[in-house]
């Protein structure tokens, strides 16, 4: 063997040792022995480049082109779980991966009810830990534009948040997910119930999906059944192509935060524009957030020959009237 192969090799095994070394340093020194844990949440849809990068700029690792040459040695690139975890940087990048893909991800089950205010959902989500309500509000009533994003929003007015596309149902989400991923958890869910069919028949009639999703808030505080919002849906209609106020109790409550079956007089006097007894016409968005019953009843109304009802205070029936009259005494039966 020459002397040029001898040097070769001894190069080049002395450089594969550093390599090793290198490697092994990397992989096994933690960045600060004495570092506290901390949480480190991952985000759902992150790779294994954005939790290096991640990880590497709150200086938890001491490389992120070995944490990822570790991750796809082991084939883990798939593993990592979504959600809240404890790391430290006294931690190597061993045990840091190893640590994600077990499962620390923690979840929670939260169920948004049919009819509630951005509110009532941003102060339930702080109640239940998931997040402040301080942050959810700022993205649903003055964060920044989704409308890009889902075409749903499309006509939405720029002025007016996201009151009435916040799905109500039940989410699976992991524990401190932010509050943009959740708002979009509930309007990814309204752009799959709001279906292809639907969208078509409010085009057909001339309406917008804003104008569709104002009036069901409103029917959804108004009566419960599937039946009932149907029949008042097409009350209301009529009423706005009469050219009459809607007058509906649960603008008047929207206004005063409260939730009386009947309104006082002076309560219908508030000069607000979201006041239907004092101003005709749609309020200027949603009051509430509807369920698929109201929405489809805003879609599909049933006919019928009626201009009022009511709501009585024991058994929540509603009262349907075909005139004032009747309606004054359905009002002195059922109310007063």
């Amino acid at each position: 063997m020459s002397k040029a192969i001898k040097l070769f090799l001894i190069v080049a095994a002395g450089l594969l040792l550093f390599a090793w070394i290198f490697y092994n340093y990397n992989m096994t020194a933690p960045p600060n022995r004495h570092a506290a844990p901390v949480e480190f949440i991952i985000e759902p849809g992150w790779g294994v480049n954005r939790i290096s990068r991640e990880l590497f700029s709150r200086d938890l690792i001491r490389s992120k082109f070995y944490f990822e040459v570790y991750v796809w040695f082991k084939g883990w690139e798939s593993n990592f779980q979504s959600g809240s975890h404890t790391v430290s940087s006294a931690m190597n990048i061993k045990e840091i991966v190893r640590s994600m893909i077990k499962g620390g991800g923690r979840e929670n089950t939260i169920t948004v009810i049919e009819g509630w205010s951005n509110r009532q959902i941003a102060d339930y989500l702080a109640e239940s830990g998931v997040v402040s309500a301080e942050n959810f509000l700022t993205v649903v009533d003055g964060g920044p534009t989704l409308a890009g994003e889902y075409d749903f929003l499309n006509d939405k007015p720029d002025n007016v948040g996201l009151a009435g596309y916040l799905f109500p149902d039940t989410y699976r989400i992991f524990a401190k997910t932010a509050a943009g991923d959740i708002v979009k958890k509930m309007l990814d869910n309204f752009d799959q119930k709001l279906d292809v069919s639907l969208r078509a028949e409010i085009q057909d009639q001339g309406k917008t999906i804003f104008e569709t999703v104002t009036l069901a808030s409103i029917i959804e505080k108004e009566v419960r059944s599937a039946e009932d919002m149907k029949l008042v849906a097409d009350v209301f209609y009529k009423r706005l192509k009469a050219g009459m106020a809607l007058q509906s109790d649960a603008t008047v409550n929207f206004v005063t935060g409260q939730d009386d079956i009947q309104p006082t007089i002076k309560d219908t006097e508030i000069d607000n524009p979201y006041n239907t007894y004092k101003y005709r016409g749609l309020p200027p968005g949603p009051i509430s957030n509807p369920g698929l019953n109201a929405l489809t009843a805003a879609i599909e109304p049933t006919p019928n020959p009626y201009y009022y009802f009511l709501t009585t205070k024991d058994t929540g029936e509603v009262i349907y009237a075909q005139t004032y009259a009747e309606h004054l005494a359905n009002k002195a039966k059922y109310l007063d």
